[in-house]
Order: C-alpha cells, then structure tokens, then sequence
C-alpha cells in the first residue's frame, strides 16, 4: 500500500463484513454498512491521560456538556424511586415524580449546599429532603418547606425551586445533560437510534446482571482497551483459533458513533495452524454437538444459541443471522457508552472518572437479555461490586469463561497507566484503521474542549 495512500490498507483475506454475507443469512443492513474515513496518524499524547489540568477542562468542558446515560427506565418504575449520578465533581439527582415524569436536578441543597441524596445511592422518597437542616422540595422540584421560614424573606418559591437538569430517554436508557442549552439527545445519538431500531431496540431488553468494578487508570484508556480488537493477538491470544482480530470491520458513523464488527466462530489471520470445523467448534466449547458434511462450526454454534437462549428467553429468535447470535457487534456512542446488539453477548458498558483523580474509574458492566413482547418492567437487580483485585469470574451469575476474558481486559491497565507516566515517547502511536475509533474519540474530545 502506497505511502500516499493511509488508511486503505487492510488485512488480506475476507473481512468480517464478507463472512457476515457469506453467512447466507438476511441482515439488518446496518450490520453491513461501512462508513471509514482517515483520520491522521499523529500520536495521542500521555498528558491526555494523566494531567491534572487537561482533566479539569474535561469536567469543565465536557462533561456538563455532554448526554450520558444514568440508569434505566427500569430503576424508576414508581413515584418517588430516586437514584443519583456522579461523575467526577459533578452529581446529578434522578427522580420520578408523582406525575410519572423523570426528572433530574444537580444534587446540592439550596440552602447551605449539602447533597440531597447521597452519592451512588437510590430509593423511594414522598419528598426530597435536606438531611443537614431540613429543607425539602417536592418531587418536581418545588419549594416545599424551609424551617423557620420566618428568618428567610428572602428566599422566594418561585427562586428556589430545584434547577433543573435536562433529561431524555432513548431505548430503555435514562439520559442527562448538565448543559442547559443542550442539542437534543436524538443529535448525540444520530445513526445509532436507526440503527438500533426494530429488532435491536435495547428498550425491549431487561438487565439481567450489572457488574461495577474500579479500574486504576484514566477513564478513556479504560474504554479504549475495548474499542479495537487489535489486542486479541496478544491479550486473548488463546481465542484465534475461533476468532476474528485483524479482519474486523471498523466503522465511524459520525463524531459521536462509531463501531466495530469481529467474528466469533472463524479463526483469526495470524492463526495459521490448519483445523477442521469440528475442531474449531469444539474449541467454541460447544460440546457434543457434530457438524454435518458441508455445515460450519460458526453455523452450528449458531444454531444451538438459537435454541438454547430461545427456549431461555421465551423468545422466537429464528430470524435472528448467525451474526447477531455469535458476532461481538460493538458501538461506542460517546462520550462513555457501548452498546451491544447481539444476541448472546448483550452487554452495556459505562466508563466514568470517580472523584476527580485521573487515575480512577468506575466501570459498569450489564448484560439486557431479551424478553417476549408484552414483558412488563420490573425493578433490575442492584449493581454487584467487584474488588479491584477480585475476578469478574467470582461475581454471582457471571460466566466464569466470559469473567476471565474481561480480566484479560483489564489486567493491563494499571501497567499502561504507569507506563503513561514513565514513557520517554510522550504519546501513543495509533493503526489507521484497527484504532481509527480511538483517534475519533479524541477529536470529539477536542471539540468539547474548544468550545466557549
């Protein structure tokens, strides 16, 4: 490939987009759809990561500014469920009034400043009330009482009602926005809501388990070690006998969605060593199961997940490809969130500082399995903590196969947030294609922070 030319070279061989078809299956066309654009070459710079002050101008400049999701509809099924959000310096109060609608305020008491609610926290109120003295407002935010109001003629209701913080909601998901002169959320979300409509739609799905888990680095290094597969050759190296790596599709929809598509049930580029189907197959640890003359393994896998989350779900998943059912389909809607459409890797990923350390961050892991048609809501189960030192594999409900890759995942990021600080070179040097997401992250980084 031509010096002239960045950008364009690719991994010999099909790609995941050309399995996907060679599936033989109808897929939804945004599964195939390709959107690629070079975006530079220049390295991202350490400072990004562990500056102090660049993570100043990101609680200033983008944070408060940006939609991200707080919880699920699911959270807050009656009047009066509360919960709160933090993120870095800032929290946010969540709150379902008696009139059913969410509503969000900035968590401090107009008195003396106090959080109205606790950080990290829900529950049921009649009233959001002051826990230092006393003032309280209703669940819509109004005035309700200040002790000794007689000592106060200056507070009027209409003044001190909470202010408000904008608040949308897309796919079951629950979404705030700091800023009050913010662009609807449907401008953040731009190709990801069409995308996501129809069978995708995660608002027909319900939380089956939800992980929390502090990892010691910066917030965007933990969500890039998710937003390329480039990885896969040397941290999951004992996966290339069944997956795709080098071959994934890798698209930019937009300065706030991107994606990426790898294969489960095909071997890897650089795994060369000859296999027949069965052996691969077997390697997917699908046991007892054959595959006939002239089927796949990625076909067979396939055809049992249909059966088996099928009969699981109660859901008829006969016309779902084998894409949807084995494929690690990824979207990254910035600034925090990925989302997965397929059917037996449902995850919900969120990346958010804790306080205002550069170094901490708090990652939430949920699975939304599908449900039948007419499933009526039902409070999701409460996040599980898992110690930094603790396996993802050791959380109740976790499978503990799935458990050991995220450890994989995330084992290297106290090693790359050192590294960040002890690097001669001072910033990381990014593929053009396989890490193109990451560098579109950053520019979108870099348009927040240049903004009045």
């Amino acid at each position: 490939m031509a010096l002239d030319d960045p950008g364009h070279a690719r991994c010999p061989g099909p790609a995941a987009r050309d399995i996907i078809l060679a599936d033989g299956w109808h897929v939804p066309d945004a599964l195939v759809a390709e959107s690629y654009a070079f975006l530079g070459d220049e390295d991202i710079g350490y400072d990004r990561y562990v500056s102090p002050a660049f993570f100043e101008r990101e609680m200033t400049h983008l944070w408060p500014r940006t939609w991200q999701w707080v919880c699920r509809e699911e959270n807050l099924l009656e009047a009066g469920d509360w919960l709160t959000y933090d993120v870095g310096r800032h929290s946010v109060l969540i709150v379902r009034g008696d009139d059913m609608a969410i509503r969000a305020f900035p968590n401090a008491c107009l008195h003396r400043g106090t959080q109205l609610k606790r950080s990290n926290e829900s529950g049921a109120a009649t009233e959001l009330r002051c826990p230092f003295h006393g003032w309280s407002w209703t669940l819509e935010g109004g005035l309700k009482n200040v002790p000794c109001r007689w000592d106060f003629p200056h507070v009027t209701d209409e003044a001190y009602a909470l202010p408000r913080v904008k608040v949308e909601t897309w796919g079951g998901f629950v979404f705030v926005n700091m800023d009050p002169a913010a662009a609807p959320l449907a401008d953040q979300l731009g190709p990801l809501a069409e995308h996501f409509r129809g069978r995708w739609d995660l608002a027909n799905r319900r939380v089956s388990l939800h992980l929390q888990k502090e990892l010691p680095t910066n917030w965007k290094a933990a969500q890039e070690a998710f937003l390329e597969a480039y990885h896969v050759y040397e941290t999951h190296a004992q996966g290339l006998a069944t997956a795709g790596d080098a071959n994934a599709n890798y698209d930019i929809f937009s300065d706030h969605v991107t994606r990426f598509v790898h294969t489960i049930g095909t071997p890897s580029p650089h795994y060369t060593q000859a296999q027949t189907q069965q052996e691969i197959l077997d390697k997917m640890r699908v046991d007892g199961v054959l595959v006939p003359e002239g089927r796949t393994a990625r076909s067979v896998a396939a055809e049992k997940l249909r059966a088996q989350i099928g009969a699981e779900t109660g859901v008829d998943l006969a016309d779902y490809s084998d894409s949807e059912m084995l494929d690690s389909i990824e979207y990254h809607l910035f600034p925090n969130m990925c989302l997965f459409p397929g059917v037996s890797l449902p995850m919900i990923y969120r990346f958010r500082p804790i306080g205002m350390d550069p170094g901490r961050t708090l990652f939430d892991l949920m699975f939304l399995k599908l449900v039948p048609e007419g499933t009526p809501m039902d409070y999701p189960p409460d996040p599980i903590p898992v110690a930094a030192e603790q396996s993802y594999a050791d959380a109740p409900g976790m499978n503990p196969g799935l458990g050991a890759v995220y450890d994989q995942d995330t084992d290297n990021l106290a090693m790359q947030y050192r590294g960040f600080q002890a690097s001669a070179k001072r910033g990381q040097t990014l593929g053009n294609y396989q890490e193109a997401r990451i560098r579109r992250f950053h520019q979108t980084i870099d348009d927040y922070l240049g903004r009045p």
